[in-house]
């Protein structure tokens, strides 16, 4: 319970899924929490009723809206940016419009948030983003735009973890495989083509990831910087 007291954290896309799971177990671990929500009010009214924590929403697309969400949480211990989309389909007929959101939330929000946290965060910080274990492997037709956004994130810690190291801030990118979500169900339609692939045949679960990012988090993993931390049931193998 005191693993993350007094600490400070913002998870960036926290209200579903994933995000809910990280920082239900941050709150658990005693860290006060801030996290941002995009649609879905009700489900983040009621995580924050739960976890004490505070609900803030705000547009990943909107920089200048992003930073300031950054800059009013003040001085930032573990940073997490969680928000994401995934834009699949034939290259050749997606929307350009659909493939520029993509990028704007899963390249540029992560970039600028993490570098403003940064700014403010003190020496022995945590920045964490969430990425996917398709920037390893895209096994699947209709996947390369969103593959890659999520390999850009692994020379953006690679970089990150350089430029703040002398401040021994790590920065990591964790890469979930097939997750049990309400975007990509244990039960849906591609789970047996997703299974079929992995050396574990069965989904993670949110909460998988969720204590990935506490053990990144703790003091346990001040060595680990500029990696990619891939949980994905060896999908990727």
């Amino acid at each position: 319970m005191a693993e993350f007291s007094g600490k400070k954290v913002l998870v960036i896309g926290g209200s579903r899924g994933i995000g809910a799971a990280i920082v239900r177990r941050l709150a658990r671990d005693g860290a006060s929490v801030r996290f941002t929500w995009a649609g879905s009010r009700t489900k983040a009214e009621e995580l924050a009723h739960q976890t004490g924590a505070k609900a803030i929403q705000a547009d990943a697309t909107e920089r200048s809206e992003m930073l300031s969400v950054v800059r009013n949480a003040g001085s930032i211990d573990i940073f997490v940016f969680n928000a994401g989309i995934c834009v699949a389909g034939d290259p050749l007929t997606l929307n350009p419009d659909d493939v520029d959101r993509m990028i704007d939330i899963n390249i540029r929000a992560a970039y600028h948030c993490a570098v403003e946290a940064a700014r403010s965060m003190p020496d022995g910080g945590r920045i964490i983003l969430i990425g996917s274990t398709n920037a390893n492997r895209v096994p699947f037709k209709g996947l390369a735009a969103y593959s890659m956004t999520k390999s850009a994130l692994q020379s953006m810690v690679r970089g990150l973890a350089r430029d703040f190291g002398d401040r021994h801030i790590t920065v990591n990118v964790i890469q979930p495989g097939p997750t049990d979500t309400d975007m990509n169900p244990a039960n849906g339609p591609q789970a047996d083509l997703m299974h079929s692939v992995m050396a574990i045949k069965e989904h993670g679960s949110a909460d998988d990831v969720a204590a990935y990012v506490s053990f990144l988090a703790s003091n346990a993993a001040r060595g680990i910087t500029g990696a990619m931390q891939t949980i994905d049931g060896g999908f990727s193998a």
